[in-house]
């Protein structure tokens, strides 16, 4: 199967529904400006608002008692923030923080709940996004244990290259030790590997990806799975 195309489109999980459906959604929704560094939700706060990324994205982060932090999963224009409330729960298990600043499309949680009862279509397309979105947070815990950091660091650049739309980012070895779950260092000699392949330039938090077939050749076989988990499940709409 090939690449997901994440280009500048809109909502791509929107654009899976039938015309009447999305429509009907879109005009319960506002456009909003994302913030980076926003926080929309805490881990046990309410879910106040349902998300559908257009240029922007944002982290599920998971917090634990020892103040360690680690990234679970990535959603941008290929998915929505608020899954938690399709099951039923008001409330989030992660920390939802703004990674990429851009617009979103804004829906109260109540008005998401009546255009989800409402909707056949829309509830068969978020349990399935619910799927792809399980299969990343699976991937992200055998990912963590199994592969090594250059492998992971290629996976990241180019899940968020994909959601920012640019082969420009601004990420500090900081705040890439922290998505990852490893130590600064270890961000320092993957992101020096890299870039003496010559697949990215970095220079003080500035990340321009150069070789972006050469990123995928270097990033771990979970990048590849994410892509194609996604197409079958959500552009096809197979049954996985």
């Amino acid at each position: 199967m090939g690449l997901v195309d994440f280009g500048p489109a809109g909502n791509r999980l929107l654009d899976s529904l039938p015309r009447q459906d999305k429509v009907h959604l879109l005009n319960g929704c506002e456009v909003v400006d994302l913030v980076f560094g926003e926080v929309l939700a805490e881990p046990g706060g309410p879910i106040s608002h349902v998300y559908f990324p257009l240029m922007s994205f944002i982290s599920l982060i998971a917090n634990l008692s020892d103040g360690d932090r680690l990234e679970v999963a990535m959603i941008g224009s290929e998915g929505m923030y608020g899954m938690p409330l399709i099951l039923g729960v008001e409330e989030s298990p992660w920390h939802a923080l703004v990674q990429g600043a851009g617009p979103a499309l804004r829906m109260p949680a109540a008005v998401f709940g009546r255009h989800l009862e409402q909707s056949p279509a829309l509830q068969a397309l978020l349990r399935r996004y619910l799927y792809v979105l399980i299969h990343q947070l699976s991937r992200v815990a055998a990912c963590t244990h199994f592969h090594q950091v250059e492998a992971r660091l290629a996976r990241w650049l180019l899940m968020t290259q994909d959601r920012a739309h640019s082969d420009q980012l601004h990420l500090t070895h900081e705040f890439l030790a922290m998505m990852l779950g490893v130590r600064r260092a270890g961000i320092t000699l993957a992101a020096m590997a890299l870039q003496t392949r010559r697949l990215i330039r970095y220079h003080r938090g500035n990340i321009t990806v150069l070789d972006r077939p050469g990123l995928i050749e270097a990033a771990c076989g979970c990048y590849a799975s994410d892509q194609c988990i996604y197409r079958q499940v959500i552009i096809e709409g197979e049954a996985p």
